[in-house]
C-alpha cells in the first residue's frame, strides 16, 4: 500500500502571527528579527521578496535592500502559543503526526482513504487551521515526506497540491536542485562545477557515481531527486541537550557582562532541567570573539540539575577560555548527556534550605511563568537588566526547539 503523507507549512508564521494581531500590518513590506545591525531576520513578508530579502539574512542588509519595511522584534511566548493552538487542531484531526518546526507539520494519512478520501481530509484540515488560528497555511499531500514538502513549496502561498502517485519523478525533474530538501549552498555548489542544474540531470545519473561524489549523501539525493523517500513520521522528539547564546549588540570586553550573561543562561538551563525532571553531566561554554573565531570548552561532571554546582562549573570554563586580549562577539552555554531523573542530595554541600529555596523558586516560576516580553518574573538574569534569557515552554514536552535567531544580548 502506497503511504499517504501530508505537509503542512505555516505561510511566512512570525510575519501572519504579527498581522493576526495587528491588521494595520496588512500588505506592508514586513520583517521580524533583531532590530539592531546584528540582528537577522527571522521571517520576512512575501512583500519584501522582490528587493532581494530573505528569511536569515542581516537586518542591516535586509534594511538596506527594503528601507520602507516595518521591523518588529517580536515576541517568542505568542509565536509558541500560535503555533500550540494549530498543533492541538492537527491531533484532533489525524492519528500520527510530527512537529518538524514550530511552523512546519506531517501527518501520515496512509489508509485514511477507505474512510474519508485522503486530498479531502487534507484540504478539510488547511481550511480548519485557516478558520480557527486566523494563519495562512500551504500543505502537499504525496506517498513521501520530501515530496510533499516540495509540493507544499510550489503550492505557497495560502495553497494547497497533490502529487499522485507514481508521478512523483515527473514533478521533480523540472525543478532546480535546491528545491530538494538538503541541497544547501555548499552541495550546490558541487553540482554546479559537475554541469549539474536540474533535478532531470541527477535522476538520469547513475547512483553510483553519486555516491563517489557526495558519499551517503549521495545516495540519499539521488533517492530523493527520484522521489524515493521511505522516512518514517517521527510524533516525538527527544531532546539530546539544550543550549542557549547571546550576540552582544557590540562587541565587548566588559568580562563582568560576560559573566552575568553566563549566569543568567546557566540558571534558566538549569531551571528547564528541574522543570522537565531531568539531569545532565555535561556542560560546554563557547566564546566567539570579534574576528568570528569560536572556541569552546566542556567538562563532565556527576548528574546534576543545581544552580549551586552548574553555575560554578559555567564560570571556570569562561575563565579557562577566555584568554585573548579581543573583544568578544557572542557567548553561549550547553548542557547535554541528559537523563531522566531528579536532583541527588549531596551530603556534603546541599542542605535542606538550599533544596527548599529550588522548589520554592521554581515554583513561583511556574504559576507566573514570564511577562509579554518573555522575561521570567522571577530570574537572576532579569534584575540585572538581562532581557529574554528565559525560554518559552518546555523543552522536554517532544516539539522541537525554538531557535530564536533574533535575540541578541
Amino acid at each position: 500500500m502506497d503511504r499517504t503523507i501530508l505537509h503542512l507549512d505555516l505561510d511566512t508564521f512570525f510575519v501572519s502571527v504579527e498581522r493576526k494581531h495587528d491588521s494595520r500590518l496588512n500588505n506592508r513590506p514586513v520583517l521580524v528579527g533583531g532590530t539592531g545591525d546584528r540582528g537577522v531576520v527571522a521571517a520576512c513578508s512575501y512583500e519584501t521578496r522582490p528587493f532581494g530579502v530573505h528569511s536569515g539574512m542581516s537586518m542591516k542588509m535586509a534594511r538596506m535592500l527594503c528601507p520602507e519595511a516595518t521591523i518588529i522584534r517580536g515576541e517568542a511566548g505568542i509565536y509558541s502559543k500560535e503555533s500550540k493552538l494549530v498543533s492541538e487542531i492537527i491531533a484532533d484531526t489525524v492519528p500520527v503526526f510530527e512537529k518538524a518546526s514550530i511552523d512546519e507539520f506531517y501527518a501520515d494519512l496512509s489508509g485514511m482513504d477507505k474512510f474519508f478520501g485522503t486530498y479531502q481530509l487534507a484540504t478539510n484540515l488547511r481550511e480548519r487551521i485557516k478558520r480557527e488560528s486566523g494563519l495562512p497555511i500551504s500543505c502537499g499531500l504525496s506517498t513521501s515526506k520530501v515530496v510533499s514538502k516540495v509540493a507544499t513549496g510550489e503550492a505557497k502561498p495560502d495553497n494547497h497540491k497533490k502529487i499522485e502517485a507514481g508521478t512523483e519523478k515527473s514533478f521533480l525533474a523540472p525543478m532546480h536542485v535546491q528545491k530538494i530538501p538538503m541541497v544547501g549552498d555548499k552541495t550546490n555548489k558541487i553540482l554546479y562545477d559537475m554541469g549539474v542544474k536540474y533535478v532531470k540531470t541527477i535522476q538520469e545519473m547513475p547512483v553510483e557515481m553519486m555516491g563517489e561524489i557526495l558519499g551517503k549523501n549521495g545516495i540519499l539525493l539521488w533517492n530523493r531527486a527520484n522521489g524515493l523517500d521511505n522516512s518514517p513520521i517521527i510524533p516525538f522528539h527527544e531532546r539530546k541537550s539544550i543550549s542557549n547564546e547571546r550576540t552582544f549588540g557590540k562587541d565587548t570586553g566588559d568580562v563582568k557582562r560576560m559573566r552575568e550573561m553566563l549566569r543568567a543562561m546557566g540558571e534558566n538551563l538549569a531551571y528547564q532541567l528541574r522543570n522537565g525532571n531531568k539531569l545532565t553531566s555535561c556542560i560546554s561554554v563557547k566564546i566567539r570573539y570579534s574576528d568570528f573565531n569560536t572556541v569552546s570548552k566542556q567538562v563532565k561532571i556527576p548528574y546534576t540539575s543545581a544552580d549551586h554546582t552548574l553555575i560554578p562549573q559555567i564560570e571556570r570554563l569562561f575563565d579557562l577560555l577566555h584568554n585573548r586580549r579581543m573583544m568578544v562577539r557572542l557567548v553561549g552555554v550547553n548542557f547535554s548527556d541528559l537523563v531522566s531523573g531528579s536532583h541527588q542530595i549531596n551530603m556534603f554541600d546541599d542542605s535542606e534550605e538550599k533544596l527548599n529555596l529550588y522548589q520554592a523558586m521554581d515554583y513561583i516560576r511556574n504559576r507566573y511563568g514570564t511577562d509579554k516580553r518573555g522575561n521570567a518574573i522571577l530570574s537572576w538574569g532579569t534584575t540585572i537588566g538581562i532581557p529574554n534569557i528565559s525560554s518559552m515552554g518546555n523543552p522536554f514536552n517532544g516539539d522541537p526547539p525554538i531557535i530564536p535567531a533574533h535575540r541578541n544580548a
